[in-house]
């Protein structure tokens, strides 16, 4: 049987994170639970005190195809370089300038949203395909494919 999977970052400020990551994807900021008009009034109603509220946030694909990705607030920062790291295929089916041209472009994109540019990998023969590392606000590396 098949399974929903759900990406989870740790990180310090997850509001801030999701909000990058909701542009960086063409995702969105998920909406509160129904019946609420806001998150504010959600977690009013929930009993959460204002110095928890930024505990959590997510975003999802408003096509609902792709997976939530999910920011947790952990008190420890960013020690080592991350184990999963997420690709954005920011230049499919483009090969040599044209698709450094594409990546160079997104990358330029996401350092104007906060992320920074840590990379660049020239594309190699035969297979012609460079990439580009990034980091997010919080320093998570994600690559530009």
């Amino acid at each position: 049987m098949a399974r929903v999977v759900q990406i989870t970052l740790d990180c310090a400020d997850p509001a801030a994170l999701a909000e990058f990551w909701a542009e960086a994807l063409g995702y969105q900021v998920q909406g509160p639970p129904p019946g609420f008009e806001s998150w504010e009034q959600a977690l009013d109603a929930m009993g959460v005190p204002p110095e928890r509220r930024n505990d959590a946030s997510a975003v999802v694909d408003p096509s609902g195809a792709g997976p939530r990705v999910f920011f947790q607030r952990v008190p420890e920062p960013k020690q080592v370089k991350n184990r999963v790291h997420l690709d954005i295929r920011a230049a499919p089916g483009l090969r040599d300038d044209a698709r450094m041209d594409a990546l160079e472009a997104e990358a330029a994109r996401l350092v104007a949203l906060g992320a920074a540019r840590l990379t660049r990998y020239e594309p190699a023969p035969p297979m012609g395909f460079g990439h580009i590392v990034m980091a997010d606000p919080e320093g998570n590396e994600f690559c530009l494919d």
